[in-house]
């Protein structure tokens, strides 16, 4: 079991940043990639951003490339996302999540533990 916490999100305005935590508990999490997801209301759920177990290899949605950014500190256990120049269509739930499979998927179907969310309101 891997149990995963976000933080860090809030209200901000448009051009705005925000970075986001999500500490991680359980089995090993330096083992697993990891993924960044969000919901809007009314919407399913999609992908951001993912990071391979080492950090090396990241991967982004379009609709975020050159504006956020996805790390990793597997000595604290915690993955980021960092986001600048936030538009009011990032507004979401933001969900980490972690993938046992090693697969570095864009699908959600393949990351098994998931986080409880934290809400990022952008405004114009």
């Amino acid at each position: 079991q891997v149990q995963l916490v976000e933080s860090g999100g809030g209200l901000v305005q448009a051009g705005g940043s925000l970075r986001l935590s999500c500490a991680a508990s359980g089995r090993t999490f330096s083992s697993f990639p990891m993924g960044w997801f969000r919901q809007a209301p009314g919407k399913e759920r999609e992908f951001v951003a993912n990071i391979s177990w080492s950090g090396r290899t990241t991967y982004y949605a379009d609709s975020v490339k050159g504006r956020f950014t996805i790390s990793r500190d597997n000595a604290k256990n915690t993955l980021y996302l960092r986001m600048n120049s936030l538009k009011p269509e990032d507004t979401a739930v933001y969900y980490c999540a972690a993938d046992p499979y090693g697969l570095e998927s864009e699908r959600k179907a393949l990351y098994d533990y998931w986080g409880q969310g934290t809400q990022v309101t952008v405004s114009s």
